[in-house]
């Protein structure tokens, strides 16, 4: 067999030409969007005023399972993919397992993480759909940058609504998506009618990714040529950062290695989804078996502690419903809470599959997600994210869990972006000032309050 190298990359031939739709090979779909009106699922002609018209196709295809990528696209990837897919020798050394780890690195681009895979797609569809611009929101800021990017690159006006807790505390993120041309609002505001109620309701908030959501869905349905794009969650936005996973799949394949366990990190289940996108897709059909975990901040824990139920997608309540673990659209992330993955739901896809037992997920609390983010960065030079460093923390455990045991299992996490904008956490938690929360029954009950009694 053909050496291993430290970084495996694809050559052009090799690159993956068609995204992979896993719900076309699901016993069990998704269950289809909700209108929050009438409560009954939702159609094309039902999301045309929100979203671009092809992108509603891959939304509510669940037949298709490969789905072309067009030229246009690729040429783009070609800045920054194939992500390089690396072993981990020097963590593995450090921690004296047995276990191969593997990452996918998705941070290599000028957003610094894998949101751009979406972002270029949507904005790809809005520029051919013959639109002005698009709206949409960003928490840490990884999906702002990327959409401001993307919409450069396309000439397309961007406005992002950034949680404010983010728009303070990463002013840099929030200059790069005002170098790319992005008009930039902190959330919730006074400038969109919902802004205006949630600041009534909840006065000095430093806002959520709901809150967001619903002032730039509002933004983009009252002026016209304008639609609403996302980062996560959608089903659409799954198909798009597939590109992940594919990559990835093709380059072990290459040189014989199978995956024992897949993390990843998971807030609305973008980076996530798209990592273990193919592999379960074997695991559907029979062909093979993994032990796929997603990684989640005990502070916003919507797979260990949320209800599998249909819930608003924004805390405005002016999105669809979606059928998703989740905590209630009334939750509000503790202000404490510096790691990302604070969205209070679940992807649909990623709630089924989780629902049928095809995945497992588990929480960890923050200062062990930077203590294991600190680790990292000093045995494999790169600073990461966050987000990514709760799968980085599990990562870990698994590898100790194997030097315990003598296992020679082979683990793969996804390393979805970089943490340089983000060391005002960094900076909280080497001064030893950052905290733990975990919130308890009672203050996820107040969240569980606001999901709606549907039953389909």
């Amino acid at each position: 067999m053909e050496k291993i190298p430290y970084k495996i990359y694809l050559t052009e031939e090799e690159m993956p030409k068609k995204w992979y739709n896993v719900r076309a090979d699901m016993k069990n779909k998704p269950a289809p969007l909700l209108n929050p009106k009438t409560l009954k699922p939702m159609g094309y002609e039902d999301l045309r005023p929100v979203f671009c018209d092809e992108l509603i196709q891959q939304e509510l295809d669940d037949t298709t399972a490969y789905i072309d990528i067009p030229e246009e696209i690729r040429n783009f990837y070609k800045m920054y993919r194939p992500s390089p897919l690396v072993r981990a020798y020097c963590l593995e050394e450090k921690l004296k397992t047995p276990a191969k780890i593997y990452y996918k690195f998705e941070g290599n681009n000028t957003s610094g993480s894998h949101k751009l895979n979406s972002a270029i797609a949507q904005a790809y569809y809005a520029k051919k759909q013959g639109l002005k611009g698009v709206t949409t929101e960003t928490g840490a800021g990884q999906w702002g940058t990327a959409l401001s990017m993307a919409c450069a690159y396309f000439g397309l006006e961007c406005h992002v609504y950034m949680v404010k807790c983010s728009y303070e505390q990463k002013p840099f993120r929030r200059e790069v998506m005002r170098t790319y041309g992005a008009q930039v609002t902190p959330s919730p505001s006074d400038t969109t009618e919902v802004g205006r109620k949630i600041l009534k309701e909840f006065p000095g908030t430093d806002g959520s990714l709901g809150c967001a959501i619903s002032e730039a869905v509002e933004a983009a349905t009252s002026h016209n040529g304008y639609r609403y794009v996302l980062g996560s969650v959608l089903n659409q936005v799954m198909l798009h950062q597939s590109i992940i996973g594919l990559e990835s799949k093709i380059a072990l394949d290459k040189y014989g290695v199978k995956p024992d366990i897949i993390i990843g990190c998971a807030g609305g289940g973008s980076n996530l989804g798209g990592l273990i996108s193919p592999f379960v897709g074997e695991m559907i059909k029979g062909n093979a078996d993994y032990q796929i975990i997603a990684a989640e901040p005990a502070s916003c824990p919507s797979f260990t502690r949320g209800k599998f139920a249909y819930d608003y997608c924004d805390t405005g309540m002016v999105c669809p419903l979606a059928k998703m673990y989740t905590l209630g659209s009334g939750f509000m992330p503790a202000p404490g809470h510096a790691g990302g993955l604070r969205y209070h739901g679940m992807s649909s896809t990623l709630s089924q599959l989780y629902a049928d037992g095809l995945m497992e997920a588990c929480s960890v609390i923050q200062t062990d997600v930077f203590a294991a983010a600190t680790e990292f960065a000093r045995c494999e030079g790169i600073l990461p994210a966050p987000e990514s460093s709760h799968a980085i923390k599990i990562a870990i455990d698994e590898a100790v869990k194997c030097r315990e045991t003598g296992e020679d299992k082979t683990i793969l996490f996804g390393l979805t972006g970089t943490g340089y904008f983000d060391m005002t956490a960094y900076k909280s938690f080497n001064d030893g000032n950052m905290s733990d929360y975990i919130p308890t029954d009672e203050v996820l009950e107040k969240g569980f309050a606001t999901i709606p009694d549907v039953k389909l």
